[in-house]
Order: structure tokens, then C-alpha cells, then sequence
């Protein structure tokens, strides 16, 4: 008995944030491409599916580095041929990784795109007969490889120039000898010696080496010359490859200082935009800032942080802050403003939730062999599959139920993570927080009945709903009421007091703490259950539920802190109370202004 379950595991994780979509990428790749050829199904259909879907919005280079990880080994032909119509640099990576037979190779070929069959030249492992099959269709030179997968791919559009192989001798300097990459050079032109160089030497005549060979050696020696900072010089008359060649794109400016005539136009700015400034009219109805300068460049004042719009080139054309004083000459005479003009401040990176996303995906390998284990299990205790002992159904009952409670451990930790980095809020709502914490007690009422331990609630009349859901006020008052009762002696009764914060807004639980949890001094610090609790609102321990009750408490706009012996919690009302709080404030002062 088997059951497989891993691609509909992997199909309906969550994919919010762009870690999780490279996971699901990567885990899918890794299940279909160790998937059997032949394999059909709706789910392996889906599974496709949700591949194009990723490939739109994870980027080239990224799904080709996890292409190429270690350990990838892609059997299935169907997902080759997938991969092989993506981007070159996806293409390439598939190719590499792709573990696939003879036959498989040779039904594949033909329906492959040209490239990618370009891509098969650098693989020395497919056997005489896929060569033999690619030389039929005429794929004869090989594809240019690269270091890395993730490195773009570009079809060789003409033959490979020659180059010549370097002379014999040793160079006589200590550091290596480094290849040159010969410039172009007109036909008719006599071969120019080329000045010493202790890292460059012109190559002497030799057999010509043709084809990828060739492009592979100047590629090298470019990297071995730009890594070095040597010049390279000229070796022979061999057409130079156009490597390091594009041409830098225009930097915009960071700052420059300027000057205006008393028309509030620019006569003079610094020498790298001089050109591009000069002329350009900063007060007027046709400046670049509008009629909201005119009164200020007219009354002489100084000018801070003004926020102006520059059209122009592209090195100053945008948004800029202009700092200026007025400037007059030796008679007082006003003849303009000198100042400076410098970029906003780009806003701040939003925060970045690696740790969280780390403990999630953690827990996200954890929890599938755990569903896997459990539904092993329930197979077993259910006699689904046929008759099975009471002794093996009762094992498999354990085994079930102790899969159902690390399950529940792991979604809890799942949601203190999403609570704590940002990404997950309370529900909205309206809830009336006494009638829940009543419905809460009540339920304990079972276990603490027979310890004549449990709460008395004292609520101030009149108070308004909180801003929450019904079940996550009751979720948030379970992992608070339960703990305090499981820590809660024989005939120890905690008090509770529910009531109004006295600026208004929010409501106020004051919960008394219980002997066994008032003398520690971390009342939140995480730690192992007690053995025998025969209470627990989660399987970390105390400190971990109270402060994933604080976390929920934060993310609803509330706290939940300690006060001396006392356990203090705060939820906002919801909106509509918020309102009406705030219109029966202004009443009561316009009344009492009145009076």
C-alpha cells in the first residue's frame, strides 16, 4: 500500500510572497521531473499548469539557478520539453539536468526548439545514437556554454573566427601569462608588433583552432585580462568578440549647485550639466514650479526644501529638493538666488521578513511528512483497506493522534510567525468580549468544577463590541482563559475585570494571575509544558501561548502585558463604536461649554 500524495501537498501551499513561490517551483520541478515518463494524471496536469503560472512571476535567472541545484535530476521528457521553450537561460539549465535515455532523447529531439537542440552539442553523455540523430538534423557546431545556468544564452550566428594558439615558451615573470583579445584591424594593414607587457603576449602562428573552442579561450582571456586590469593588446588580426563594450547608461545626478538672474531663470550651474540647466525658469507661470515660487522669489525670502519638477535630459529630469538663499550685489541690489539642488531621499526599504519566511518554510517540510503519517494512520484504525487487529487500530489511533497535536504545535507556530513579521491581521468585526469570555468559562467550568477553581467576571454595563471576529475573540480568550486555569491551584478562583479604557476606545481585561504563574519573572518566556498539566491551551508551554496571545493582541491594534500580579489585556473597540465615542465626547464638551 501506497499513497503518494506529495504533489497535492506541494499544489496547495500557499504562495503569498515571492520565498514561497520559489519554493513551490522548485518542489514541483523536483516531483515531476522524477515523475515516470509515461505518467498521466489530472493532478500531473495541474501541476504543469502552475509551472507556466510561476514562470510569469518568478524571474529567468532565479528559476534556472534552482533549475541547476544540486540534486535536481529531471527524468520526465514531457518536463524537459517544457523547460526547453523557456528562456535561454532556463533552457540551458534544463538541458544540463535533464537525465533522460536514448530512446526518450531521440523522440524528444525532433521536438525541441532550435535552440535548445543547439544547447544537446554541449552534453558528452547521450550516446553515439542521440549524436548521430542530431547530425541528421544538422546541428553540428555545439551551443556556447557558460559557468552559470542562470547566465543569458546567445545562438552563434556565424562561424567561429580563428585564433592562434599561444607560442610555447614560458613567460619569464612571476605572474601568469594572460591570452589577448585582438582589435579589429583592415585587411590591408601590416601586422603592428605589440609593446611589452609583463601580462600580455601576442600569439605566434599555429594551427588555427576553429569552432567553440575558439569563442571559449577569448572569452576566458577577456575575463583573466578585466580581472587583472590589463589592456588588452593586439595578437593578431583575428575580429575581436564585442565583449564589455555597451555603452554605459546615463547616470541621473545626485546634486548640483546653480544661480539665477533676478527673473529667476538659471545663468549659471556646475560644469557637468551647465548644458542641460542653464535657461531653465525656476518663478513664473511658465517655470517649472508654477505660480507657487513667485510670491516667495518676490519677496527676497529663502527657499528650503521646495519640491520641484525639472524637464530635460535624462541626467536631470525628475523630481528635486531645491535649497536657495537670495543674493544681492555690493549696491543691495537683488541680482538672483544661489543655491543648490539635490534628489529626495529614496524611501526606506520595506521590512523584510526573511526569519519569518525561514520558520514557515521549515514548517512546511515538516508538516507533510506528519499529513502523510497521520492519513497512514487513519487508513489503518478505519479498516479502509480491509480487517485489521484492535492492537494495530489502537497504535495507529495514537499515531494519529499524536500527528493531529504536532500538527495543531505547527500551526500555531505558523501564525505566531505570520503575527509577528506583519503578514497576517486579526479578522475585523464586532464582538461582544463579555458575552464571549462567559461562553469560554463556561467551557472550563468541565475542568474546573472538580478543582472548585475557575473565574468570576465582573463586566461594566454598556460596553461596546471590540473590533474582531467572533472566533478570533474566542480564539484569543481561549489561549488566555485556559492557561491561567490550567495553572490554577485546587480552589484558587481568579477574578476578572472587563471595563472601558478611561480615554475611550478600547476595553480593558484585567486578569489576576495564579500563585503558580505570578512568581515567575518572564511570565512570556518560552518553555516546555509541565508533565501531568492536565490543562494546556498548546503544546509549547505557557510562554508560548500567552505570547502568541500577545502577538494576536498587537495585530488586532490592542496589548497584552503584566501589571504586578495581574495579566492586562487591551482590544480596541470597532469602528463604528470608535465613532460614536468620539461624537458623545464632542456633545458632552459642547454641553459643558454651553453651561
Amino acid at each position: 500500500m501506497h499513497v503518494d500524495d506529495r504533489l497535492a501537498t506541494v499544489l496547495d501551499l500557499r504562495t503569498d510572497g515571492d520565498l514561497s513561490r520559489r519554493i513551490q517551483f522548485r518542489q514541483l520541478v523536483d516531483l515531476i521531473g522524477t515523475s515516470p515518463a509515461g505518467a498521466r494524471s489530472d493532478r500531473i496536469d495541474a501541476a504543469f499548469v502552475r509551472l507556466s503560472e510561476l514562470a510569469g512571476l518568478i524571474p529567468a535567472v532565479d528559476r534556472a539557478r534552482a533549475i541547476g541545484e544540486s540534486g535536481v535530476r529531471l527524468r520526465n521528457p514531457r518536463l524537459v520539453a517544457e523547460l526547453a521553450a523557456c528562456e535561454p537561460a532556463v533552457a540551458l539549465a534544463a538541458i544540463r539536468a535533464a537525465r533522460l535515455g536514448e530512446h526518450d532523447w531521440i523522440d524528444l529531439i525532433p521536438a525541441l526548439p532550435l535552440a535548445a537542440r543547439g544547447l544537446l552539442r554541449s552534453r558528452r553523455d547521450l550516446g553515439a545514437k542521440v549524436d548521430t540523430r542530431l547530425d541528421q538534423l544538422g546541428i553540428t557546431d555545439r551551443a556556447l556554454p557558460t559557468g552559470d545556468p542562470a547566465a543569458d544564452i546567445a545562438p552563434e550566428a556565424n562561424p567561429a573566427p580563428t585564433v592562434a594558439e599561444p607560442t610555447s615558451a614560458e613567460p619569464t615573470s612571476a605572474e601568469p601569462a594572460v591570452a589577448a583579445i585582438a582589435p579589429e584591424a583592415p585587411a590591408e594593414a601590416e601586422p603592428v608588433a605589440a609593446p611589452p607587457s609583463p601580462l600580455a603576449f601576442p600569439a605566434a602562428p599555429a594551427e588555427p583552432v576553429q569552432g567553440i573552442a575558439a569563442i571559449v579561450r577569448r572569452i576566458e582571456a577577456f575575463r583573466r585580462n578585466r580581472e587583472a586590469g590589463v589592456r588588452p593588446v593586439a595578437a593578431n588580426d583575428s575580429p575581436r568578440l564585442p565583449l564589455g563594450e555597451q555603452e554605459p547608461s546615463p547616470s541621473r545626478l545626485a546634486a548640483f549647485s546653480f544661480a539665477t538672474d533676478s527673473a529667476g531663470r538659471i545663468g549659471w550651474a556646475e560644469a557637468p550639466v551647465s548644458g542641460m540647466a542653464v535657461g531653465i525658469l525656476l518663478a513664473g507661470e511658465d517655470s517649472a514650479a508654477g505660480n507657487d515660487l513667485a510670491e516667495t522669489f518676490r519677496r527676497r525670502q529663502p527657499l528650503r526644501a521646495v519640491q520641484i519638477e525639472l524637464e530635460g535630459a535624462p541626467a536631470i529630469a525628475g523630481t528635486w529638493r531645491m535649497d536657495a538663499s537670495p543674493d544681492f550685489d555690493a549696491a543691495g541690489h537683488f541680482i538672483g538666488y544661489v543655491g543648490r539642488f539635490r534628489r529626495p531621499a529614496p524611501p526606506p526599504p520595506p521590512p523584510r521578513h526573511g526569519e519569518a519566511d525561514r520558520i514557515r518554510q521549515v514548517l512546511h517540510e515538516l508538516r507533510t511528512p506528519v499529513n502523510a503519517i497521520q492519513g497512514f494512520a487513519e487508513v489503518i484504525q478505519q479498516q479502509l483497506f480491509g480487517a485489521t487487529p484492535h492492537e494495530y487500530r489502537a497504535l495507529a489511533a495514537g499515531i494519529a493522534a499524536d500527528a493531529a497535536r504536532m500538527l495543531a504545535g505547527f500551526e500555531e507556530l505558523d501564525r505566531y510567525a505570520r503575527l509577528d513579521s506583519g503578514a497576517l491581521a486579526p479578522e475585523a468585526g464586532a464582538t461582544d468580549l463579555a458575552m464571549s469570555l462567559a461562553a469560554i468559562i463556561h467551557q472550563l467550568e468541565a475542568f474546573t468544577t472538580a478543582r472548585s477553581s475557575g473565574f468570576t467576571l465582573e463586566a461594566a454595563p454598556g460596553l461596546p463590541p471590540v473590533g474582531i471576529a467572533a472566533d478570533e475573540a474566542a480564539r484569543l480568550g481561549w489561549r488566555l482563559l485556559a492557561t491561567l486555569a490550567g495553572n490554577a491551584r485546587p480552589g484558587e478562583v481568579l477574578p476578572l475585570m472587563l471595563s472601558a479604557v478611561p480615554e475611550g476606545g478600547a476595553l480593558r481585561l484585567a486578569a489576576r494571575l495564579p500563585d503558580a504563574l505570578a512568581g515567575l519573572a518572564d511570565l512570556f518566556e518560552a518553555a516546555p509544558p509541565q508533565a501531568g498539566q492536565a490543562l494546556s491551551a498548546g503544546m509549547f508551554g505557557n510562554g508560548f501561548t500567552l505570547r502568541l496571545a500577545a502577538a494576536e493582541a498587537r495585530a488586532a491594534g490592542g496589548s497584552m502585558e503584566r501589571e504586578g500580579n495581574e495579566l492586562v489585556l487591551i482590544l480596541p473597540v470597532g469602528a463604528n463604536e470608535m465613532a460614536n465615542v468620539c461624537l458623545q465626547t464632542f456633545d458632552k464638551q459642547g454641553s459643558a461649554e454651553a453651561g
